[in-house]
């Protein structure tokens, strides 16, 4: 009698377990809406000088704007890689859009459609003999990092059309990903993409209006005089700016050529409150993730900036919504997925009894008070030498009161320029590099090198056109630390 109850029981609770499981509702996208006039007003931090805050396009000119397709992407080999006929192979495929919604079924099916949409470029062209990454001598030049296979990664080749192969430029992996010393990626990293050196090459070969194109990406002609001294730009110097600046740094849009910013690490962005270095926006849920990658795909380019839109031909009027093309709601839905979901690579560096003293050193010194564990950054805006806080920003924001003194160029001569910094996630630095906000410096044995001070110094990262030496200020702390302490803090760094 016991062995039947027994059995009985036994088949309740399998019964029991095996409905519970069949009832689970299956996973489904909650896909929100990007673009929304009231949401968009108050998504990012003001600038420094409110006068040029951004006012964003409208909703209504938001979604005339045409959707764009994803197609089906093939590695880029880098001249003497390439296996025999592989172009022309490439020729004969038929066009393939790769994202389709009706195709993804569970969370895993949309993260690995974001990764797609990583990949996807902004503007293509056609491959020809000619083209950058067909060139050796463009290799040669800008010394682009290979994989282990020859692959250019930075890259993807497209078909649009059959028999006519496109490169595409402007996609995410141009930034987001760092190929290693032995050639393994890591994608979503700081990249090291040599954005600059290519820059200043197709520059060179293309510097007609060169000075229009300046205002466009980096005008900001509310303040005076112009940081960016435009007027007397030479094409020479207008080259040299981009050529100057190293690996794992860019000008990007609304930065400047002599206020260029790092490149930041997607991995572990879901623990950051603040994105950009200055903290020009908010991030509190995916959707805040969605508009910062149309915003700087493109759509900040659009906005009025006191009277100033960059993209307009004449710097005023809008151009047309349908001569713009913009992601789906459910493409930048995917990305944001994909970007939560990546990891950092196995780290080589062992918790071992030197970084364990390291990691006393840490907390000694106090480090943890603006870099706390788990994420290793307080998340808070800390504002820079030369910008006053306004009362309402101390209600709104995450402030630090109180400036650590680097370099504030960034954060009040750009249209990126809060007039704060956000203090960074010293996660994944082992993998990183160059440091600081501009990128000044190499490694973080250069960091608590005290010779940073001085004005006789030679940054080991991003110096400048026409500079041969200057300070990086900022940041002491640690830098009084003794040899062996500073050995054990760096290893300890280098765990996280």
């Amino acid at each position: 009698m016991k062995s039947l109850l027994f059995i009985i029981a036994l088949f309740v609770i399998a019964s029991f377990l095996f409905h519970s499981h069949a009832q689970k509702p299956a996973w489904q996208p909650n896909i929100p809406k990007t673009w929304i006039d009231a949401e968009m007003a108050e998504l990012e931090v003001p600038l420094a000088d409110p006068l040029g805050s951004p006012k964003h396009v409208s909703a209504e000119y938001y979604y005339r704007i045409p959707e764009r397709k994803i197609y089906k992407s093939y590695p880029v080999y880098a001249p003497g890689k390439e296996p025999p006929g592989y172009l022309e192979m490439l020729k004969q495929q038929e066009p393939e859009i790769v994202f389709d919604t009706a195709k993804l079924k569970t969370e895993a099916d949309w993260i690995k459609a974001g990764e797609l949409v990583f990949e996807a470029p902004g503007p293509l062209e056609e491959v020809k003999a000619t083209t950058f990454a067909r060139d050796p001598a463009w290799y040669a030049k800008t010394s682009t990092p290979l994989t282990k296979e020859g692959i250019n990664p930075f890259f993807r080749y497209f078909v649009t059309l059959k028999g006519k192969v496109e490169i595409g430029r402007l996609q995410c992996t141009q930034c987001h990903i760092r190929v290693m010393a032995d050639g393994t990626v890591i994608k979503g990293a700081q990249g090291n993409y040599p954005q600059g050196r290519a820059v200043a090459l197709t520059r060179t070969q293309n510097s007609n209006r060169y000075k229009e194109r300046e205002l466009a990406t980096y005008g900001i002609p509310w303040l005076k005089p112009d940081p960016l001294k435009v007027d007397q730009m030479t094409v020479e110097e207008y080259v040299g700016r981009q050529a100057a600046i190293p690996p794992g740094v860019i000008a990007r849009q609304g930065t400047s050529t002599l206020y260029p910013a790092q490149i930041p690490d997607l991995i572990g962005v879901q623990e950051r409150k603040y994105l950009d270095h200055t903290g020009l926006q908010r991030h509190r849920s995916s959707v805040d993730l969605m508009r910062y990658a149309i915003l700087n795909q493109g759509m900040d380019v659009l906005a009025n900036y006191g009277g100033f839109v960059p993209a307009a031909p004449d710097f005023q009027t809008l151009p047309a919504p349908s001569g713009e093309l913009r992601p789906s709601e459910e493409q930048l839905y995917a990305l944001a997925l994909y970007l939560y979901s990546l990891k950092p690579p196995p780290n080589p560096n062992k918790f071992d009894a030197l970084a364990k003293r390291g990691q006393q050193v840490f907390q000694s010194e106090g480090c943890a008070g603006c870099h706390t564990p788990p994420f290793y950054t307080n998340n808070k805006l800390t504002p820079v030498d030369g910008f006053t806080v306004p009362a309402e920003h101390k209600k709104k924001y995450d402030i630090l009161p109180m400036s650590v003194g680097t370099d504030p160029n960034l954060a009040l001569k750009t249209r990126r320029g809060t007039g704060y910094y956000k203090v960074p996630s010293l996660r994944g630095v082992w993998y990183r590099g160059p440091f600081e906000h501009s990128g000044s410096i190499a490694t973080l044995e250069d960091w608590f090198d005290p010779k940073r001070l001085q004005e006789d110094y030679v940054p080991t990262g991003f110096v400048g056109y026409g500079i041969k030496t200057r300070a990086v200020k900022g940041h002491e702390f640690g830098l009084q630390l003794s040899v062996e302490d500073k050995r054990a803090l760096i290893a300890f760094l280098k765990t996280l």
